[in-house]
């Protein structure tokens, strides 16, 4: 196109290839690389990390917010009522 942004050009030209991987003891990511680039090929890497410590403390937080929800506590303790009278075996 001719009236096309320039920046919308130079993203055409880019090809992104996804892979999700865990961080290994060392470290050390091997990053698998389609047979059809050629060798010595010029590619930029960049990780992004997924922030876990919000998920965490997003948790925490509900299981806080649970434990003063009446509606989740009339449905532990109805629950606890229906197991009140089973007997619990040690199967260790």
């Amino acid at each position: 196109m001719k009236n096309e942004p320039s920046l919308i050009k130079e993203l055409k030209q880019f090809e992104a290839i996804r892979q999700v991987v865990r961080i290994p003891e060392d470290h050390e990511i091997k990053i698998k690389v389609p047979q059809y680039l050629l060798k010595d090929e010029i590619v930029e890497v960049i990780l992004i990390v997924r922030k876990r410590s919000n998920d965490f403390e997003q948790k925490i937080s509900q299981l806080r917010d649970a434990m003063k929800d009446e509606i989740f506590l009339s449905d532990l303790k109805e629950i606890s009522e229906d197991f009140k009278d089973c007997e619990f075996i040690n199967f260790i």
